[in-house]
């Protein structure tokens, strides 16, 4: 693959993806995977600051709940805007052809520590960015943690759930599902 193509970036997660699933994460080096993408290791570290970032996107997640979240109705309840939230992702990031990606990504994940430690210090930054947009929608703290960490939960879930199942159910529509049986259960607590 020539070195000026496009989609560097995608290039290289997929062939980190790829080299983590044969080789394990801890015996894969960043020189070997932009080898894998075609790319010189310069590359590698101009679009992530290590190999174990590479499967995490960067801040794209928590700019899709926030936008989601800001781009709620006025009228929507903390939860609502959650979802609209969570609605977003499933448009922008979670689409159809990124499901068998997404249940690879978790595979390699749940078979590294270190690399579940990340995915769960993620998940924290992402109730945090669900948090302060709530909190600039006017909603109170206590509102906003509550509903930011129902929807921090709902998106794990249903992020488990979707990437799962060869199913035709969208991201969106899961995540609504779950987000719904999440309050629900908060109820019989």
């Amino acid at each position: 693959m020539a070195r000026w193509q496009p989609n560097a970036s995608e290039r290289l997660v997929v062939a980190a993806l790829d080299l983590f699933a044969e080789r394990g994460y801890e015996n894969t080096t960043v020189i070997e995977i932009a080898e894998r993408a075609g790319l010189t290791k310069s590359t590698f570290f101009r679009h992530f600051p290590d190999k174990r970032e590479v499967l995490f996107g960067g801040d794209t997640m928590a700019g899709l709940l926030v936008d989601g979240i800001t781009e709620a109705s006025a009228a929507a309840t903390p939860l609502e805007a959650v979802a609209h939230a969570l609605d977003t992702i499933g448009r922008e990031a979670f689409t159809p052809d990124r499901r068998e990606f997404s249940a690879r990504r978790r595979a390699v994940i749940a078979a590294n520590p270190e690399l579940r430690e990340r995915e769960a210090l993620k998940g924290l930054g992402l109730a945090a960015s669900m948090i302060d947009a709530l909190g600039r929608r006017g909603v109170p703290d206590l509102a906003s943690r509550v509903a930011a960490e129902l929807g921090a939960l709902a998106l794990t879930i249903a992020y488990e759930r979707w990437s799962d199942t060869t199913g035709g159910d969208e991201f969106g529509e899961v995540a609504r599902r779950t987000l719904s049986e999440v309050r629900a259960a908060s109820a019989l607590c």
